[in-house]
């Protein structure tokens, strides 16, 4: 399993159009074969910086999963928003592994 990692420099002034873009992938990711754990907006601190974060099986279920999200009518949709109204100014990705786990329980203070 690998994490997908999507660092995204927003236009502060368009938080709201990221929030719609953010819920549509909440929608289309997970039917197109992606583990979602979420998009995250600004909420102190830069204004400008959100993160999409999701796991896959390998390079490889990525590529077919790509595939698959460009080829459904809510992701077509949503490129085309985030294309039109243009408040993503930088989009980077990048994978990781999670080499910490197992992780220890947590105890609360």
């Amino acid at each position: 399993m690998i994490t997908c990692f999507i660092r995204y420099e927003i236009d502060p002034f368009r938080k709201d159009a990221f929030a719609e873009y953010a819920r549509n992938w909440g929608q289309a990711i997970p039917r197109n074969g992606a583990d979602l754990i979420g998009y995250f907006g600004p909420h102190e601190g830069s204004a400008t910086t959100a993160y999409g974060v999701y796991n896959i099986e390998s390079l490889a279920a990525y590529e077919a999963y790509r595939a698959r999200l460009t080829a459904d009518p809510l992701g077509r949709e949503n490129y085309e928003f985030a294309r039109r109204e243009r408040f993503i100014l930088k989009e980077d990705r990048i994978f990781l592994k999670n080499v910490s786990v197992p992780h220890a329980k947590l105890v609360l203070p």
